[in-house]
């Protein structure tokens, strides 16, 4: 069964984002093929793919690399997501299908509890549901794709320090979904947009010599279907 080339690049993106390649390293189709059970030909497509997405780099006489992103690049990505995540809200205000909320609230209503009982690593995982369903919700797939890519590049650019009041994080979330599920467009954008602001705040590099170590996980692609 032949491996689909978008399976391979998610594997390969989430490697890249988790640090298991070193920023700068090369990216050869032979052992990637290796390392994820597939041919050389959705490789070679998955790179095509994520060099156009900015996580890998084209050199003469080394071929496909890891991005190296400087710090203006990366101070970019959390300017474009304060101005791009307030557009998404305001769209999901005015495209949200009940589908949409009901995943959403469902999402809030999680948050707040997990926010109570301090449980730090589900809300991690469950802040980015939220805001992916967000983006998932503006009715726009160009807008959604814009913002699920900057998501996984802030990701691998920098860690995310835990709010100081996770409750209050949580209710700014349920803010967020009580505009959108009124068509309040305006309201959206703006607790967005502050929402955003705040947690931006929270954001650090990880381009020290610490967090640029190897880890050794293994991700075989043609096991169960695409890794999320």
């Amino acid at each position: 069964m032949r491996i689909p080339a978008h399976s391979v690049c998610t594997a390969i993106r989430d490697d890249i984002v988790a640090g298991v390649y070193k920023r700068g390293s090369r990216l050869t189709e032979e052992v990637l093929a290796r390392r994820y059970g597939v041919s050389r030909v959705p490789v070679r497509e998955a790179l095509r793919t994520l060099e156009a997405e900015g996580f890998v780099v084209t050199r003469r006489h080394a071929g496909a690399c890891v991005a190296e992103p400087t710090e203006q690049e990366a101070a970019d990505l959390l300017e474009m997501r304060m101005l791009l995540e307030p557009l998404g809200a305001a769209r999901a205000a005015q495209r949200r299908t009940e589908a949409h909320l009901k995943v959403l609230r469902g999402l809030v209503r999680l948050g707040q509890e997990r926010a109570r009982r301090g449980s730090s690593e589900d809300l991690r995982s469950l802040g980015g549901w939220f805001h992916e369903t967000l983006a998932q919700a503006c009715g726009s797939p160009s807008l959604t794709s814009m913002l699920t890519q900057l998501r996984h590049k802030i990701a691998w650019m920098y860690t995310v320090e835990a709010p100081n009041s996770p409750v209050e994080s949580w209710a700014e979330h349920g803010a967020m979904v009580d505009a959108v599920a009124r068509g309040d467009a305006e309201r959206a954008r703006a607790l967005t947009a502050l929402h955003a602001e705040r947690a931006t705040g929270a954001h650090r590099l990880r381009f020290s010599g610490a967090a640029e170590r190897v880890r050794t996980s293994q991700h075989p692609v043609n096991m169960s279907g695409p890794r999320h």
